[in-house]
């Protein structure tokens, strides 16, 4: 069976990942609750139990609450650390009084960043570092000095960045040291864009991302994780009811409830089961904190070794809409 870019750099072996996003309750400053702890904790439970072992957060994940919440779990469940794999983005800095929304890759807000996730998280380091979204006044140097001194330390393992281009990737690329072993992009069964040569078939409102300089053939070339946040396409074919949804979103949903059933699975293990089957070998990032739905999701391995060439195209053009060219 081939391996996974992170799996070949004995990282990880864990095909699915689990995104804390929505650990901490609210996107406030508001104390943590001993519900959302519990909330957490039986998130984690529940990926463990399913062979999660590799679990995603981000600096800014309701304002830090999230790292914070895992932090005490590995508090009070030590052993698991050297046990599991832990991700976490920086880079984005929210609105302060009159200073906007903005992205920083400074070498000082990088390092600082860290040592907040690492305080948060109780750890004395994290196995990836991602650049959380590109930022348009990137110096590469100065992000080169930042992931040297945090190596060097022993703080951060390895390094990666979320959304961004082949260009981007390889100008930073040019400057670093070490290797960037992931990029975390928005794909699903409803965002099909990246594989429509850049053609934005699905494209929604802020979409950022444009595929046709040839991201995912990067990557694969280069050896580097492709991670795929969104996964489940907000749950529009597991079961959540959504708003302005096309005839085409009904038919594939009903194609993956149809093949869920006569495969004896879950609508969330067939959803992830075709990104999965992708040559790429993405690895989705499950952002639900639902222990049951994390649970649905441990058949996508399987549903993606099975799934048939004829099947794979007939959930893409379902969602697709339109006749293959």
């Amino acid at each position: 069976m081939r391996k996974m870019p992170l799996q070949k750099r004995e990282i990880t072996t864990s095909r699915l990942v689990l995104g804390c996003m929505g650990f901490g309750g609210g996107w406030d400053n508001n104390p943590i609750t001993k519900e959302d702890n519990l909330i957490a904790e039986k998130a984690v439970d529940a990926a463990l139990s399913s062979g999660i072992t590799m679990f995603d957060h981000a600096d800014i994940y309701k304002m830090g609450k999230a790292e914070t919440i895992f932090g005490g779990i590995l508090k009070n469940r030590p052993e698991l650390r050297e046990n599991i794999v832990i991700q976490s983005k920086c880079g984005i800095r929210f609105p302060e009084g009159n200073t906007p929304h903005r992205f920083d890759f400074s070498k000082s807000h990088i390092l600082s960043s860290v040592d907040g996730i690492l305080k948060r998280l109780n750890t004395e380091y994290i196995d990836i570092l991602l650049l959380h979204r590109p930022d348009p006044l990137v110096e590469p140097e100065e992000v080169a000095e930042a992931f040297e001194a945090l190596k060097a330390s022993g703080k951060v393992k390895n390094f990666g960045v979320s959304n961004m281009s082949a260009a981007q990737i390889k100008m930073l690329s040019a400057f670093c040291s070490d290797p960037l072993i992931v990029n975390q992009l928005e794909l699903s069964l409803k965002r099909i864009d990246w594989l429509e040569q850049g053609v934005l078939v699905n494209q929604k409102a802020g979409t950022d991302i444009n595929f046709a300089d040839g991201i995912i053939e990067h990557c694969r070339l280069e050896d580097i994780q492709i991670q795929a946040w969104a996964p489940l396409a907000y749950g529009m074919y597991s079961g959540r009811e959504m708003e302005n949804v096309t005839e085409a979103d009904l038919q594939t949903k009903d194609l993956v409830q149809k093949m869920a059933n006569e495969k004896g699975t879950s609508t969330e293990a067939i959803v992830l089961g075709w990104l999965m089957r992708h040559p790429a070998l993405i690895q989705p990032v499950i952002g639900s904190t639902n222990p049951e739905r994390i649970k649905n999701c441990q058949d996508s391995v399987r549903q993606a070794e099975m799934m048939t060439r004829e099947e794979w195209y007939s959930l893409y053009t379902a969602s697709r809409g339109k006749k293959m060219p």
